[in-house]
């Protein structure tokens, strides 16, 4: 028998070496597979004024607990609520199908809320998505109601700021109740002391406590946080992932928050 020799191969020693490194560098395993994409879309819409951006640290999160994420701005303070629903939402909406969502949960900063559930009066989402409305004005603004004559108003607002009074005329009380498990988180802290002193009880410098509820709402969450920052708060994170896993929040967290 002749000995084994590696210079005996046409590999040789500097061939096994290089096949060596490629297997380390590249983890060549014949067991690995493919990992599957979740089929649970999370569709992130911004508030009034604000940019997708405003909802990226959000995006991200999610994304590290195995969601696909669609975030993409919209003329909030150009278009009617009722074109965002049907145009820009929908159009999200068909995108998460065409690419195979089993489930299309809604997440939403301030108007985005509003928006979302302009779009559920002709749409529905597949059965078990769910929605997280942050800081949504579901029962109007105290602001728009003192503010939406002023030209300034107006100017920054678009549209959108004119309808979302807390008159039963108003959009927000105007739409009918929606089907699907919605969680509400909403916070009590202000950047803005004059906002608050026109805004009645507990508020978050722009929507009152009470304002954000939504008689058909699965859960309700008040958190330390301003409005135009409530989206980046790491409580709020960590609840909306918890409600899209589990249909509520983790009321924990406000035993802890009455203890400190």
């Amino acid at each position: 028998m002749i000995p084994f020799s590696p210079r005996s191969t046409p590999i040789g020693i500097s061939g096994l070496f290089l096949a060596g490194l490629l297997l380390i560098h590249f983890n060549i395993d014949a067991s690995d597979k493919p990992v599957s994409k979740s089929k649970e879309y999370v569709i992130l819409l911004h508030g009034m004024g604000r940019t997708k951006f405003s909802m990226r640290k959000l995006g991200k999160y999610l994304a590290g607990h195995g969601y696909q994420t669609i975030n993409v701005g919209y003329p909030s303070t150009r278009e009617p609520v009722e074109k965002i629903a049907d145009g820009y939402l929908a159009s999200m909406a068909d995108q998460c199908r065409k690419n195979g969502a089993e489930k299309i949960h809604i997440v939403t900063h301030s108007l985005g809320g509003i928006v979302t559930r302009q779009y559920l009066q002709n749409h529905l989402l597949p059965v078990g998505s769910r929605i997280v409305m942050i800081s949504p004005p579901n029962k109007g603004s105290e602001l728009a109601d003192v503010l939406r004559d002023l030209f300034i108003y107006k100017w920054l607002n678009g549209p959108a700021g004119q309808v979302l009074g807390t008159g039963p005329e108003s959009l927000p009380n105007s739409l009918k109740s929606v089907k699907g498990e919605i969680g509400v988180i909403t916070g009590d802290r202000t950047l803005n002391p004059f906002f608050s002193w026109l805004i009645p009880g507990k508020d978050d410098g722009k929507v009152s406590v009470e304002s954000a509820k939504l008689d058909e709402m699965a859960d309700f969450l008040v958190v330390p946080s301003s409005h135009s920052f409530i989206m980046r708060h790491s409580e709020v994170l960590k609840q909306v992932v918890f409600f899209l896993k589990n249909g509520k929040f983790d009321h924990g967290f406000e035993k802890k928050d009455r203890i400190s």
